[in-house]
């Protein structure tokens, strides 16, 4: 069984599907493995280092792709700037194809799957269930970004994180606010920790609690009088009038911190707007803001995909593709999550798809030509 990756062309990706240390059981389990030239170069594996392996290299898409059964993405398929036509365009017909389809963003997409008879398993849709976490990676993904927005936060920030003792006094350590208390929030805390800052963490629902003091950090609680977690552990939307608590009480923590940094994004829809433009006029000249969630609407109003902005001597930071600039580490992690689920749907070195099983059914979204998913049927009806 062939399996086929191919080099991420979505601008400004650096990584992976599969790296060099995962291709050895590949080959035990009965694939070929077969990498575009230059596919993990961004990533720190050159094609050397896949051949030592044992998968083989191909220089063009066209090579690639010939009688490939298992194509294996990070991003979704889009237009490619060589062929001039789109990925799907190029798969063989029946392929299956796994990656982050982000589908819910654009669920255009199973269209064009199904059209070329694509069987799609989408990444991001793969059911947050214990028998699925080495599969997670948005988990996985997420903990990366959580770590790089601090980073990012203390190399913009004009303080020091960790309180010093030095001849000439003593400098307090930052404060550092962290809304959102999933994946990437708490990777946020207990990096911020780890530098040495003051760490408060909020989260609407009060399951996080135990998790953020686990990290060290103080847990800024609200009582906002109703149910505040959906399914998957999901924040959920809340009322105007606990939106007007939330407000109040996230304002004063805001304008006391060095740096805030907010997480809060639920796949395939808007994030909810939590720092408003009042806050940020509300923190010191010098704070940072760095909105995580940027990318899906933004947390923080007036932010900007991939820019900086100035407002009142506050920086408000909208970094994009956080994963990607942790690269060499978010391609290993991913690589392990995308053959574990590869893994479930092959028996006996064959393609065995099985509908009865939770994590199958909750992450296919087209399949023999039709799309299967009830979510991704919805949102084109």
């Amino acid at each position: 069984m062939k399996i086929a990756v191919p080099k991420e062309i979505i601008p400004g990706e650096q990584r992976v599907a599969l790296t060099p240390n995962v291709i050895g059981k590949l080959a035990k389990s009965g694939f070929e493995v077969v990498i575009e030239t230059g596919a993990g170069a961004e990533s720190g594996h050159p094609d050397a280092d896949y051949q030592a392996a044992g998968a083989a290299i191909a220089a063009s898409v066209q090579e690639l792709y010939k009688d490939a059964q298992v194509i294996l993405k990070v991003r979704p398929p889009a237009p490619h700037p060589v062929s001039k036509k789109h990925e799907i365009e190029l798969y063989p017909e029946g392929a299956v194809l796994i990656c982050f389809l982000e589908i819910l963003r654009n669920p255009e997409i199973a269209t064009l799957l199904a059209k070329h008879k694509v069987t799609a398993f989408s990444m991001d849709t793969v059911p947050r269930i214990s028998r699925a976490q080495s599969m997670d990676a948005l988990s996985s993904q997420a903990s990366a970004a959580g770590y790089k927005a601090v980073l990012i936060a203390a190399e913009a920030s004009h303080k020091f994180f960790p309180m010093l003792t030095t001849a000439a006094g003593t400098i307090p350590p930052a404060k550092v606010f962290v809304i959102g208390a999933g994946v990437a929030g708490l990777q946020a805390i207990a990096t911020a920790k780890r530098l040495g800052a003051t760490v408060e963490g909020f989260d609407i629902r009060p399951a996080a609690k135990g998790e953020v003091e686990s990290l060290g950090a103080k847990f800024v609680q609200v009582d906002l009088g109703e149910a505040t977690e959906s399914g998957g552990g999901y924040a959920k939307e809340v009322s105007e009038e606990a939106r007007k608590k939330e407000h109040e009480v996230v304002h004063q923590h805001v304008a006391a911190a060095d740096i805030v940094i907010t997480t809060a994004a639920v796949p395939g829809k808007k994030a909810p707007l939590l720092v408003t433009s009042d806050m940020v006029k509300a923190m010191k000249p010098g704070s940072i803001v760095v909105d995580m969630a940027v990318e899906q609407g933004g947390n923080v109003e007036g932010s900007k995909p991939g820019e900086t902005v100035q407002v009142n001597g506050v920086k408000v930071m909208g970094p994009l593709n956080l994963p990607s600039k942790m690269s060499i580490h978010t391609s290993m992690m991913y690589a392990k999550n995308i053959t574990t689920l590869l893994a479930l749907l092959v028996k006996d070195k064959q393609m065995q798809i099985d509908f009865e099983d939770e994590i199958v059914k909750g992450s296919c979204i087209t399949h023999n030509g039709e799309i299967i998913h009830e979510q991704t049927k919805k949102l084109l009806n």
